[in-house]
C-alpha cells in the first residue's frame, strides 16, 4: 500500500506562519518577526524587497544568501536555484537595498545587550 502524503492547508484568515513559505526556516522567521512580519500572507503582500529592507532596518546584518533565499522562496523555488545572470541581478538589488537602508536602523543591533553582558560591559544592575 502506498504512503499518503498530506500537506497542511493554508489558513484562510491570514494567520499562516512565514515558515509556510519555501526556504524560510527558524532563523529567517525570527528575523522577519523582529522586523514586524509575522505571517506568510503579509510577506507575500509586501514582497521580498520590502521585507528584506524591514529586516535590515530592524538591526539584522545584511546577508546576500538570506536575501536571495527569500526571493526564491516567494517564487516557490529552491534556494539553490539561483545562478548566473539572475544571481547577478539579485546581487545588484541586494546592494541597492543595503545602501538605501544604511543608517536607518531602528536601534542597536539585535542581541547587543547579551553580547555586552557576556564581556562585562553591559549596564550595571
Amino acid at each position: 500500500m502506498g504512503r499518503l502524503h498530506m500537506t497542511a492547508a493554508r489558513p484562510a484568515d491570514g494567520t499562516d506562519p512565514v515558515t509556510a513559505i519555501r526556504n524560510i526556516g527558524p532563523a529567517q522567521a525570527a528575523a522577519l518577526a523582529h522586523a514586524g512580519i509575522h505571517t506568510a500572507s503579509h510577506l507575500r503582500e509586501i514582497g521580498a524587497d520590502a521585507a528584506y529592507a524591514a529586516i535590515l532596518r530592524s538591526g539584522t546584518r545584511p546577508h546576500f544568501i538570506a536575501y536571495y533565499t527569500l526571493v526564491m522562496g516567494l517564487q516557490g523555488r529552491p534556494w539553490n536555484d539561483c545562478a548566473g545572470e539572475e544571481k547577478l541581478r539579485l546581487r545588484k538589488s541586494f546592494d541597492a537595498l543595503v545602501a538605501q537602508t544604511n543608517g536607518t536602523r531602528a536601534g542597536p543591533p539585535r542581541g547587543i545587550d547579551a553580547i555586552l553582558d557576556r564581556i562585562g560591559t553591559g549596564p550595571r544592575r
